[in-house]
């Protein structure tokens, strides 16, 4: 919670052309204070967001959400039984899925971690060889606690485009693979999830840097994510954000509709 409100501020300070001294000088609130908002190393007081918002000459709405934002205690993150076996990166971007509402994914390579049977997983992480031996079984059951996501009392609505390759690609056995499928199918009934397979004969579409995520929340600005092999991305950039955005609407676009996708993936079971 701390990291969204933190980009946020940043954010309405550099559009208000304030370095930190000149934001410190105008708002009586201490160039390391603010130095350390923005970076989410120190507790973001209600109080000192308004202050701060106020001086950038942010909207009202805009300054009352995010000061309410700051007033909101997330806890002690699910992740923490994972926190060795989990890198730094990831355990941020999961933190971040914990809060949001709305999550656009586009996997070109492997099928959506969120929507992966213990055995893909299980087969995904032994083939990459990332993940220690004695910590494989600990690392699925992740991506599973992960997944519950999708099921709990507050359901993540997660919308996901899929290149055909992944659907096809060679991970595990065949029966694996089969029940991964039917896994997709039995997901796709739940009324926050939508599946979308975009294929070759479909032609180009604007996603074409690879893996992207777009994560909505109900009171922060939304944020997009793309990983590299030791990394990831954080696109926090309003206009930059909203660029990803449009590159999302051309993919569903290109893509095939949920119903004729489900009928592709039901081909590729028998």
């Amino acid at each position: 919670m701390r990291w969204l409100v933190g980009i946020e501020l940043a954010h309405h300070r550099r559009q208000a052309g304030l370095s930190l001294s000149e934001a410190a000088e105008k708002s009586g609130v201490g160039r390391p204070k603010i130095g350390h908002m923005e970076t989410s190393k120190y507790i973001q007081w209600p109080a000192d967001v308004a202050t701060l918002m106020s001086t950038y000459g942010a909207a009202k709405h805009d300054a009352d959400r995010l000061a309410s934002l700051a007033g909101t205690t997330a806890g002690k993150s699910w992740v923490a039984p994972w926190s060795n076996i989990v890198p730094d990166w990831f355990r941020t971007f999961v933190g971040l899925e914990g809060l949001a509402e709305n999550e656009f994914v586009f996997e070109p390579i492997l099928l959506p971690g969120l929507l992966q049977t213990a055995d893909y997983a299980e087969a995904v992480t032994e083939a990459t060889g990332f993940v220690r031996r004695d910590h494989s079984e600990r690392f699925v059951s992740f991506r599973l606690a992960r997944a519950k996501r999708l099921t709990d009392d507050d359901p993540l609505n997660l919308h996901a485009v899929i290149a055909e390759g992944a659907l096809r690609l060679a991970v595990g056995t065949p029966e694996i693979r089969r029940a991964q499928l039917k896994h997709l199918l039995a997901l796709a009934k739940l009324p926050n999830v939508t599946i979308q397979v975009v294929r070759p004969e479909d032609g180009p579409h604007a996603a074409n840097t690879g893996h992207l995520v777009v994560l909505d929340f109900a009171q922060a600005q939304s944020i997009a994510y793309a990983e590299r092999v030791d990394g990831a991305v954080y696109i926090q950039d309003p206009a930059d954000v909203r660029t990803y955005k449009m590159a999302v609407e051309n993919l569903k676009s290109v893509a095939l509709s949920p119903a004729k996708s489900l009928s592709r993936i039901r081909e590729l079971i028998d």
